[in-house]
């Protein structure tokens, strides 16, 4: 620095000269504590503001955020126009300004085209996470098959944990939601058959609706708000501990180790999933049909057969195996995309699960455009 912090008074640690505001000395927390002395400099700072003085901020010997939140709020809590100071220096009031609403956060307030900024901003961030899922489906191809080759050097052990993470410890509350959906599609569409006598479709209209759309979706939903933010959050830990590093150093390949097995597990678990979530739900729903029509749980069985036919469900274990690759992929995506601190690391999860459930959605509807294309 041009000047040291012993060349300006210990009683002046500033002084206004010729239009310029030369700000010297201690700017320090301990500085600061001594009785009166913020509002001293406080009220000093103001004037200087008000009078529309040059900044130099070269003379600090020492400034800490404390120091640089006084000189912050006499600036007005935005930055000046003229300003000397150092490039440590800089770095702090950007932050600020960045973090308190500033000349960044000003500029977008008063900007009319600010919110399509936003939603190009928006498009651009997506269409670089498509890329990246992209790259990561081509990586993972590329890895499937070089287990396929050398099986023996395949990560079993891990694909196992994560089989009986995603599948086993997952069928307490897919059981549950199952079961307690197929009782209310069951009460719901049981009121609407009795106003046109129509009972006996209530198997059909139960069978196909669970097994073709809600047992595949509402298994991926589920799947996706507790595995899927698991693995997200498993990662970005791993990321902000540096184990991700410490892999890429050693030599340990991130797609092999951490995406694989991950991909691997939910593409087997999600499709035995979408089966046990139908069971559950066509049980909650021959159980409420019993009770609200009258029908048997014999007839209710025997009519099964020939109100589901296998196609439906092929389309159902179909549309679990691609839910679960989805699902599996935006999960490690975005644990691999969380910055090394904790607000990164909740906020990546909380993405990881929308982007997710919206990715299932979306994807389920694609497929009911193109089964209805070809007549399935």
């Amino acid at each position: 620095m041009p000047h040291s912090a012993s060349s300006a008074p210990a009683a002046a640690p500033f002084r206004h000269e010729g239009g310029v505001c030369h700000v010297a000395g201690d700017w320090s927390v301990l500085a600061l504590a001594e009785s009166g002395e913020v509002e001293r400099r406080r009220q000093a700072l103001s004037r200087a503001a008000h009078d529309g003085a040059r900044w130099d901020l070269h003379a600090i010997g020492r400034l800490d955020t404390i120091g640089a939140l006084l000189i912050w709020q006499a600036w007005g809590e935005k930055l000046p126009e003229r300003v000397r100071w150092s490039p440590g220096q800089q770095d702090v009031f950007n932050a600020l300004a960045m973090n308190k609403g500033g000349t960044p956060a000003a500029a977008a307030k008063g900007d009319p085209w600010a919110w399509l900024r936003a939603v190009g901003g928006a498009i651009f961030k997506a269409v670089d996470n498509g890329r990246a899922l992209l790259t990561m489906l081509g990586q993972l191809v590329l890895d499937l098959g070089g287990m396929l080759l050398r099986p023996r050097l395949g990560p079993w052990r891990e694909i196992s944990a994560q089989v009986y993470r995603t599948g086993a410890q997952a069928l307490g509350i897919t059981a549950l939601v199952g079961f307690l959906i197929g009782v209310v599609l069951s009460y719901l569409s049981a009121q609407q058959l009795q106003m046109i006598g129509a009972d006996r479709f209530i198997v059909r209209l139960l069978g196909v609706s669970i097994v073709r759309e809600l047992g595949p979706v509402l298994a991926a939903i589920l799947v996706a708000g507790r595995s899927g933010s698991a693995i997200t959050a498993q990662i970005g830990v791993m990321r902000v501990t540096q184990e991700l590093d410490a892999m890429l150093v050693m030599g340990i390949s991130h797609g092999q180790r951490l995406i694989l097995p991950r991909v691997v597990a939910l593409a087997v678990t999600m499709p035995l999933l979408v089966l046990w979530t139908d069971a559950m739900a066509i049980l909650g729903g021959m159980l409420a049909a019993q009770v609200q029509l009258g029908v048997s749980a014999q007839w209710f069985l025997q009519s099964l057969p020939d109100a589901i036919s296998l196609t439906n469900y092929w389309i159902g274990i179909l549309k679990g195996v691609t839910f679960g690759i989805l699902i599996a992929l935006i999960a490690c995506h975005f644990g691999l995309c969380i910055q090394p601190n904790t607000e990164s690391l909740g906020r990546g999860t909380t993405t990881s699960v929308v982007t997710s459930i919206t990715g299932v959605i979306l994807l389920d509807a694609l497929y009911a455009v193109i089964f209805s294309s070809v007549g399935i």
